[in-house]
């Protein structure tokens, strides 16, 4: 994965996802090909966030820690580095120091 993502040919809304008071915040994009994607900053702190489709989620700056329900580790990602979440789960992801950014691909 290239930490330097670049999306070609996309249409963006421009109004925000904003969860978490303000402290996570995303933009949608809608590829040529119909898929979604979204855009997004992890403010610090520990989030839950749940899921209806399954997700593939690529840290392109920061780190973050990740608790997949029914699972019972946390695993650790940093720039260049992915996690999946399937459909009707969930996950929670902790933020410790500097913001966490990511793409969250629609699978």
């Amino acid at each position: 994965m290239d930490n330097a993502m670049e999306f070609q040919n996309v249409t963006a809304l421009a109004e925000a996802n904003i969860y978490f008071e303000g402290n996570v915040i995303s933009h949608t994009i809608l590829l040529p090909d119909g898929s979604r994607k979204t855009l997004g900053v992890i403010l610090p702190g520990q989030y839950y966030f749940g899921t209806e489709a399954p997700e593939l989620m690529e840290i392109v700056g920061g780190h973050c820690e990740v608790v997949i329900d029914d699972s019972n580790s946390t695993d650790s990602y940093d720039a260049g580095t992915s996690f999946k979440v399937p459909g009707d789960s969930g996950f929670t992801i902790t933020v410790s120091d500097s913001p966490c950014h990511y793409v969250c691909s629609f699978l």
